[in-house]
């Protein structure tokens, strides 16, 4: 990205690092440890349904008929097969080179959704299940001298099973009110990677703000040795913040490491990761094993930390105001899949360029890189688990494992503050009434909180909340005067919770009242607009009639929510439009309805003072105009044919005459 002029340099100063760490790092699929040698199989795979389970083996496969592009779904168009009917069973193939030697190989799956068998050169590796969780294996002992090399994948994923995390993806043949096509079988990078025979496995970040620390954790594995010791070094830019060593035992390290502190809060704002100023500290982590240095990962952290304190959210120690916007992550060609790494950090650019702070990624684990874009630009993440919609013994056992996975992946990146393992009782659908359905959403808070006791954590994020830190709303009403009245200073809290009822359900249940927690509008808007001619193929919980309307209640919905004090934050619904679903700002090639200027003038409506406000909605316009180059003429005519606000007739409700 460009240089926008001072003030964007000092809204978003990582905009420019963050072209300097894109190109010395490319899109190396797990961001927080690198190593040199890796390869991608991304590509073209072979590939076959077998929806009557015919295969057990690769060696029943005597024909492959098709060929696919890996990571995309074979539901999606880009994957070049673009077959949207139920299939069970997929199987894939292809064949790679790689030259054996004192190291090992690893081979990686980003995500298979949602069961995996694997097979390299014939030879059964492994069988993963979950979704949305990275797996691997160690591929060394299957390898040939020389010549090629041959993976095989078996996929299994039943497009009617409700009892599996599935998210979004829809269970009828064609997507229906807020669910979206299917994402069967690979769907993120898969790629190779080479390793000594003793090499860190994995590690882990957890900043102390309070105590200056951070914390660390180090895992080694492989060909045990004696005298192993892992060297650890911190730095921010061409300071040197640590360089340490400490002894490997059994195969671990735990070690919190003391920063330098004056105690001078100009000094500490320096170093502290924040969506205004995103610092990032990059961290040199070496194995030595006897002397000798035998491996070496990239990473990085930052100094952030999150809590809530009394009614409000705190970043750094400091209230915070989240403005955040409901995330899909959706695209046309490619489903749940990024188009590219470049699309993933668009994404990130984009919501920021819009006055928001943070996401909502909405039922969905996203991409590590677009985490990655998110700790390097400065944007706040709240992680959701995709939903089962049955409760049952497995529906419970799959949601636990795969949660844990999802949190043991993520826990490292500064962007996540907020988790989210429920959302409107998806899954748990009689909470008010079945003990065991408060039961797990009571037992996967608190799973959540002894896994990760330094986030907030949202029990059942809507209504019908029990055990929580943050007291999660959703109200579609898109009557600014209703939202204000409901929710402003003359309402008491008990009137709130005892009597208000969006969507038809209790905000709190009984036995579990409002007990201070941060209050935040976590669902509204909803508000459609498409071309007149796609009008009948579209939903939307409202409807604008035209651009200029559109324009205008977003704007007058956001003053009204801006304005509440019991608020200490908000999502807006939605980001992009999602396939049937048109609640996006933007459409869903990622073009604004209406100049992005003007977005981000209504979202920042509370927490900045006038003049900076000012300078902040210039810096947009200036980065906007020269973003427009990016749109082919004709997204910008479409764009642009109706830009100028303009009294129009009010029309609402799901339709317009």
């Amino acid at each position: 990205m460009k240089s926008f002029g001072k003030c964007l340099e000092n809204q978003y100063p990582c905009d420019l690092t963050a072209t300097k760490r894109s190109q010395l790092e490319a899109a190396y699929p797990r961001p927080q440890l690198q190593r040199p040698q890796w390869t991608s199989l991304n590509g073209a795979w072979r590939f076959i349904f077998d929806d009557e389970g015919k295969y057990r083996i690769p060696s029943d496969i005597a024909t492959w008929s098709q060929h696919i592009e890996v990571p995309f779904a074979p539901e999606s168009i880009r994957s070049g097969i673009h077959d949207t009917g139920f299939h069970t069973n997929y199987w894939y193939q292809r064949d790679f080179a790689i030259q054996p030697n004192e190291n090992r190989v690893l081979l990686h799956f980003g995500a298979v959704d949602y069961r995996a068998r694997v097979w390299v050169n014939g030879q059964f590796m492994i069988d993963h299940e979950g979704g949305h969780t990275p797996f691997s294996v160690d591929i060394t002992s299957v390898l040939h001298g020389e010549g090629v090399q041959t993976v095989t994948v078996w996929a299994a994923d039943d497009p009617h099973d409700l009892a599996k995390p599935r998210g979004k993806q829809d269970w009828q043949l064609e997507p229906h009110s807020i669910w979206y096509p299917r994402t069967s079988g690979i769907w993120q990078t898969v790629w190779l990677e080479q390793v000594p025979s003793t090499y860190i496995e994995r590690i882990k970040w957890t900043p102390h703000f309070e105590r200056w620390e951070i914390g660390f954790e180090g895992f080694v594995t492989g060909q045990p040795q004696q005298d192993m010791h892992l060297k650890v070094r911190l730095t921010v830019g061409n300071q040197l913040l640590v360089n340490d060593t400490y002894e490997v035992m059994n195969g671990e390290i735990h070690r919190r490491i003391a920063l330098s502190d004056p105690g001078i809060d100009d000094y500490r704002n320096e170093l502290l990761w924040s969506p205004e100023k995103p610092t990032l500290i990059d961290a040199q982590i070496q194995l030595w094993c006897q002397g000798q240095l035998v491996d070496e990962v990239a990473s990085y952290t930052a100094m952030r930390t999150v809590s809530i304190q009394r009614d409000r959210f705190m970043l750094n120690g400091q209230p915070y105001y989240l403005r955040l916007v409901l995330d899909q992550g959706y695209w046309e060609e490619t489903l749940m899949t990024a188009p590219s790494d470049e699309a993933l950090r668009r994404d990130v650019e984009l919501v920021k360029q819009m006055g928001f702070n943070g996401v909502r990624k909405h039922q969905k684990i996203e991409d590590p890189r677009f985490l990655y874009w998110a700790d390097v630009l400065g944007l706040l993440v709240w992680e959701e688990m995709p939903s089962a919609y049955r409760f049952t013994p497995k529906a419970i056992e799959r949601l636990t494992k795969e949660w844990t996975e999802v949190i043991e992946r993520d826990a490292s990146h500064p962007c996540v503050v907020v988790w989210v393992p429920f959302n409107e009782s998806w899954g748990v659908p009689d909470l008010t009434a079945t003990p065991a359905h408060r039961h797990w959403v009571q037992a996967l808070y608190h799973l959540t909180k002894t896994l990760d006791p330094t986030r907030p954590v949202i029990g059942n994020d809507g209504w019908e909340s029990t055990s929580t830190d943050i007291l999660a709303i959703h109200d579609y009403d898109t009557n600014p005067q209703s939202l204000s009245k409901r929710y402003g200073p003359e309402v008491k809290l008990t009137d709130l919770f005892d009597r208000q009822r969006p969507g038809g359900r209790v905000l709190t249940l009984d036995g579990y009242p409002h007990q201070g927690q941060p209050i935040m509008l976590t669902e509204f808007g909803g508000i459609a607009y498409t071309k007149p001619e796609d009008l009948d193929s579209t939903w939307g919980y409202a409807r604008s009639c035209n651009i200029s309307e559109f324009q205008l209640q977003y704007g007058a919905l956001l003053e009204a929510v801006n304005q509440v004090e019991i608020f200490s934050g908000f999502c807006y619904t939605q980001l992009t439009d999602t396939f049937q679903e048109a609640n996006g700002l933007l459409y869903a090639d990622r073009t604004p309805k209406f100049p992005i200027e003007a977005i981000a003038s209504a979202t920042l409506g509370r927490g900045y003072p006038p003049e900076e406000q000012t300078m902040l909605l210039e810096s947009v316009k200036v980065a906007w105009s020269q973003m427009e180059d990016a749109f082919s003429d004709a997204v910008k005519a479409r764009r642009t044919q109706t830009n100028a606000v303009q009294q129009v007739p009010h029309c609402g409700g799901n339709s317009c005459p």
